[in-house]
C-alpha cells in the first residue's frame, strides 16, 4: 500500500516541487520514498511495506528501463500473472506484485488489466513515447486523480498533493455543491476543486502530447442473472467464494489483523480468516452507551477464540478530529461512521500493519433495508394507472402529514427521483431553501439519471444495488475506507469487494437476495453454517453513533452554531435556514444527517480554503495544508 504523485514538467516549476508533493501524502507510505525525473515528466513515490519487505522499492522499471512504473494497492493474482510472463521470457528480480505490472503492461499494454484481481491504481510513464498511463481497479478501492487544465497535467494518489504544485490553481467548484448537498459526495468524475477529476471504478487514461483520453475496462452488469438459482445453492457458493476471497486477501509478510463490529459481514470475514490462522481483531465503542457494539463484538470473538481488542472514543475525540478528517478526505464527507472509523484504524495500526474489514456485502448481495421497499412500489406502479398514480401524489403532497402520504408522492415519481440516495441528504426544494444562490440549485435526478438507463427494463430492488455499486460503494464507502485507514499508515483490505464475489453476486437472482423482510438472503444462509445463528440473523445496524445526541449538547452544539453563522455559511447558504434546521433537530425533529452534511462542509472549506475565511480550525490542520 503506498501513494504516489507526478506531472508534466515545465520550464517554471522546481526540481523539488515532486518531494513536496510526495511528502504531503507520506501518511500513505512512511517506510520509503523515491522519485524519477527526466526532461519530460516528474515522478515521486511513497511505500508501505507489505510483501516482499526488503525489495520491491518504486518508481520500478521494465527490462529496458524506458517504461516507469508507480503503484498502489495489491494484485492477489500476480504469481499466476508472472508465471504467465516467464514463460514469455520476462526476468523477475523481486517477489513482489509491482514487478508483474510493470512488465505485464510492457508485454500485453492495456489488455492486461483484464487479467487482474485486486485492489490498485497506478500510472506507467512510457518514455519512448511520452505517455502516461493510469489505471483504477474495478470498484474504486484505491483512488486515483488527475488535474487537467489544458496548460498543466498533474496526477495523484490523493488531490491535496496539488497543492504543493505552484501551477496548481486551487478554485472550488460552487456549481456541484447542490450536488454534494444531494449525494454528500459527488457521484461522477468531477471534485469540488476546479480541472481536478477522480478516474472512476473500471477505468485507466492515457495523457499523450497535452491530451488526456478516458477508457473503460470493466462495467459490473446484471447481464447474466439466473432465475433458476436457488437459496441453498447460492449460499453454498458464497461460503466457497469468500473462503478463498479471504485466503487471498490474507496473503502479507507482516502481521494481519481484521476490524470486527456486530453485524454478520466483518464477524464472517474474521471467521474464515481465523480458520487459517489466529487473528486479533479491533473494535469500536462508547463508553456507557446504547450505541457501543462492544459487547457483541467481545463476545463472537472469545466464541471463536481469538484476540479482541476495544477500542473507544468520546464526544471531545469525534468533533476535535473533525477538522484533520476533512483534510484527509480531500473533499467533504458527511457520512458519521468515517470518525469512529479513523479511531478503528489509528488504534488497529498500532498492532498490526494490515487488516481485514467487511465493506461491499451490502451492496453485492442486496442487504439495505431499503432494497425492501422495491416490491411494493412495483406492484403499485403496475396496478394503479401513471395518471391517477400522478395526481394523488400532487394531492398528497397539498395535504397535511397522515399514514401513506410519503408513499403516494413517491409513488407518483420513476425510481431515478425516488431512490432515497438520489436525495440523501437534501432535495431540491430543501436546497432552494438554504443556498445563498439558489439559481445554482440543479436536478440531483437528472444528474444520475444515466445509471438507470444503463438497466432500464430491470427489476427496481437491481437497479437499486446497481446504483449503488457505481456511486455509494466507491464515493462513501470505499472512499473513506482507504482515507480513514492511509492516513494512519493502515492497509485495509476488503474480501467482500472482489472480483470472484463480485461476478457471482451479479447472477443471483432476487429471491436468493431478498424475502419478505429478511436481506442478504442467501449471505445469511451461508454464514449460519459457520456462525452463531444470533450473528447471521443480526438485523443491520450501519456503524451506530451517538452524533445524534451530541449536537445537542455543549460544547458541540456551540461549535455548530459558529460553523452556521460563520463567513463561510454567509458566503454560500442562508444562515438563518440552516439555524432554523438546527433548531428543528433541537426540538426533537430529527435533522441530523443534514446538520452534519453543512457542519463538514464548513469545515472542509475552512481547512482547504483558510485564505478565504477568518475562521480557525486546529492547528495541526492549518500547519499542514498552508
Amino acid at each position: 500500500m503506498c501513494g504516489f504523485v507526478g506531472y508534466i514538467n515545465q520550464k517554471d516549476v522546481p526540481t523539488t516541487t515532486v518531494n513536496a508533493m510526495a511528502d504531503r501524502i507520506k501518511h500513505r507510505g512512511p517506510d520509503d520514498e523515491a522519485y524519477f525525473q527526466d526532461d519530460y515528466a516528474s515522478i515521486g513515490f511513497r511505500r508501505l511495506s507489505i510483501i516482499d519487505l526488503a525489495h520491491g522499492k518504486q518508481p520500478m522499471y521494465n527490462q529496458d528501463h524506458t517504461k516507469v512504473l508507480t503503484f498502489n494497492g495489491e494484485i492477489y493474482n500476480y504469481q499466476e500473472i508472472r508465471t504467465e510472463l516467464e514463460n514469455l521470457g520476462y526476468a523477475f528480480q523481486t517477489d513482489v506484485d509491482s514487478e508483474a505490472l510493470i512488465h505485464g503492461y510492457d508485454a500485453w499494454g492495456p489488455q492486461l488489466l483484464d487479467r487482474l484481481r485486486g485492489m490498485y491504481a497506478f500510472t506507467i510513464y512510457d518514455q519512448v513515447t511520452q505517455e502516461v498511463f493510469g489505471a483504477r481497479d474495478h470498484f474504486g478501492i484505491k483512488p486515483l486523480y488527475y488535474y487537467d487544465d489544458g496548460d498543466t497535467f498533474l496526477w495523484a494518489s490523493e488531490i491535496k498533493a496539488f497543492l504543493d504544485h505552484p501551477n496548481f490553481h486551487k478554485v472550488f467548484n460552487e456549481a456541484l455543491l447542490p450536488i454534494h448537498l444531494s449525494f454528500e459526495f459527488i457521484p461522477s468524475r468531477d471534485t469540488l476543486f476546479k480541472h481536478v477529476y477522480k478516474l472512476l471504478p473500471g477505468q485507466y487514461f492515457i495523457h499523450r502530447a497535452g491530451h488526456t483520453t478516458t477508457h473503460r475496462y470493466f462495467q459490473y452488469t446484471y447481464d447474466h442473472i439466473d432465475d433458476h438459482q436457488t437459496v441453498a445453492a447460492d449460499a453454498q457458493k458464497i461460503r466457497q467464494l469468500v473462503a478463498e476471497s479471504v485466503q487471498t486477501h490474507m496473503i502479507a509478510d507482516v502481521e494481519v489483523g481484521s476490524f470486527l463490529s456486530s453485524g454478520i459481514d466483518s464477524s464472517y470475514v474474521l471467521n474464515e480468516a481465523a480458520k487459517l490462522k489466529p487473528i486479533q481483531s479491533f473494535s469500536l465503542g462508547f463508553h456507557h452507551s446504547k450505541y457501543s457494539e462492544l459487547s457483541w463484538s467481545t463476545a463472537f470473538a472469545q466464541r471463536i477464540h481469538q484476540q479482541n481488542t476495544p477500542i473507544t472514543m468520546t464526544g471531545d475525540d469525534y468533533f476535535d478530529i473533525l477538522p484533520t478528517i476533512m483534510y484527509y478526505m480531500d473533499e467533504p464527507l458527511s457520512n458519521p461512521s468515517a470518525m469512529q472509523l479513523y479511531y478503528l484504524a489509528k488504534g488497529t495500526r498500532e498492532h498490526v500493519k494490515v487488516a481485514l474489514s467487511g465493506e461491499g456485502a451490502d451492496e453485492f448481495f442486496g442487504g439495505y433495508n431499503t432494497y425492501l421497499e422495491a416490491r411494493p412500489f412495483e406492484r403499485y406502479q403496475k396496478w394503479v394507472p401513471r395518471l391517477l398514480r400522478r395526481g394523488l401524489g400532487a394531492l398528497a403532497e397539498r395535504l397535511p402529514r397522515f399514514h401513506g402520504r410519503r408513499f403516494l408522492i413517491r409513488g407518483a415519481q420513476p425510481l431515478s427521483e425516488r431512490y432515497y440516495r438520489v436525495n440523501y441528504v437534501f432535495d431540491y426544494h430543501d436546497r432552494d431553501q438554504i443556498l445563498k444562490h439558489p439559481e445554482l440549485n440543479q436536478d440531483a435526478g437528472a444528474y444520475t439519471q444515466h445509471l438507470f438507463d444503463d438497466v432500464r427494463g430491470l427489476d427496481e430492488m437491481t437497479q437499486m444495488q446497481y446504483f449503488d455499486i457505481n456511486t455509494w460503494l466507491p464515493y462513501d464507502i470505499l472512499h473513506k475506507a482507504d482515507r480513514m485507514s492511509m492516513c494512519n499508515a493502515l492497509e485495509l483490505r476488503t474480501p467482500l469487494v472482489d472480483k470472484q464475489v463480485a461476478q457471482f453476486a451479479a447472477t443471483m437472482p432476487i429471491q436468493t437476495r431478498i424475502q419478505g423482510s429478511v436481506t442478504k438472503v442467501a449471505l445469511r444462509t451461508a454464514a449460519e453454517a459457520e456462525l452463531p445463528e444470533r450473528v447471521a440473523q443480526k438485523e443491520k445496524m450501519g456503524f451506530p453513533s451517538p452524533i445524534a445526541s451530541w449536537i445537542k449538547q455543549e460544547p458541540y452544539k456551540s461549535r455548530i452554531i459558529a460553523a452556521f453563522n460563520s463567513d463561510v455559511a454567509q458566503k454560500f447558504f442562508q444562515p438563518a435556514a440552516l439555524m432554523t434546521i438546527l433548531e428543528a433537530h433541537l426540538n426533537g425533529h430529527s435533522s441530523m444527517q443534514k446538520i452534519f452534511t453543512l457542519y463538514t462542509f464548513i469545515l472542509w472549506y475552512q481547512v482547504y480554503f483558510p485564505e478565504d475565511t477568518t475562521a480557525h480550525t486546529s492547528d495541526l490542520v492549518h500547519r499542514t495544508v498552508v
